[in-house]
């Protein structure tokens, strides 16, 4: 499996904007599907973004489409997500996941789709 290490979370104002990092290892990186998850106190973890291994394919949840942006960087193994527009309903956990889908453009968008998880970062956004 990969590891994965999210960092750039922190407090921000409603309309302020973020970018989470994803780091990579033990695996290669350009091989997996990326994928972005938040999870709210008390609420279930829910999709917010993914990237084909490749990069040429995203998908975004409506609650973040154009607001939010994932992108990758392969040579770097990182994925980011670049948080516009944010609003307190943002507020979560957000966490990186990588899928071995065996595709260069497929994405997951489900949470059993995805075998490895880092630890999350805290997103808080004030009104």
């Amino acid at each position: 499996q990969v590891q994965l290490v999210e960092s750039g979370g922190g407090l921000v104002q409603a309309g302020g904007s973020l970018r989470l990092s994803c780091a990579a290892s033990g695996r290669t990186f350009s091989n997996y599907a990326m994928g972005w998850f938040r999870q709210a106190p008390e609420e279930e973890r829910e999709f917010v973004a993914a990237i084909s291994s490749s990069g040429g394919t995203t998908h975004y949840a409506d609650s973040v489409k154009g607001r939010f942006t994932i992108d990758r960087d392969n040579a770097e193994n990182t994925v980011y997500l670049q948080m516009t527009s944010l609003k307190p309903e943002d507020t979560a956990v957000y966490y990186c996941a990588a899928a071995d889908l065996g595709s260069d453009y497929l994405v997951g968008y489900l949470l059993s789709d995805f075998s490895s998880w880092g630890q999350g970062t805290q997103v808080t956004v004030s009104s």
